[in-house]
């Protein structure tokens, strides 16, 4: 009986077993904090150069077409670029503003029921018109 409470073959498989589970949830929530971070930069990054365009005197064509290269590797579907104001409307010394709004999917469900799945990202830049 004394040598049966000794054999501890099984504990750090057990251990193992307790704590794995917890581990990858810690690796897979910074791996989804990551993509999140990635993709808020680069819709910021597409708002700025989008208004740049805009504000040199631009169409909303071009400010529409560099917003998408730049957000190219994103999913265009949810993807939703808004201009204000629209081109006829825009006067020498008036602000011009663009917002970038990007929906990212959540992969991990866990992590989807802690936080809005998708989890939505705006951009918001002005500018006044050169």
């Amino acid at each position: 009986m004394i040598r049966l409470c000794r054999d501890q073959q099984g504990q750090a498989l057990l251990e193992l077993a307790l704590a794995l589970p917890i581990l990858l949830l810690l690796i897979f929530g910074i791996i989804q904090f990551g993509i999140i971070f990635l993709d808020n930069q680069v819709i910021n990054q597409a708002a700025r150069e989008g208004v740049r365009v805009g504000a040199v005197g631009g169409s909303d064509a071009e400010i529409l077409a560099t917003v998408e290269r730049i957000t190219d590797n994103l999913d265009s579907a949810r993807l939703q670029v808004l201009i204000d104001p629209a081109d006829g409307e825009r006067r020498r010394g008036d602000s011009l503003k663009v917002e970038v709004h990007y929906s990212v999917p959540i992969m991990l469900p866990v992590i989807g029921e802690l936080i809005p799945n998708p989890y939505p990202l705006t951009a918001i830049t002005v500018m006044r018109v050169e």
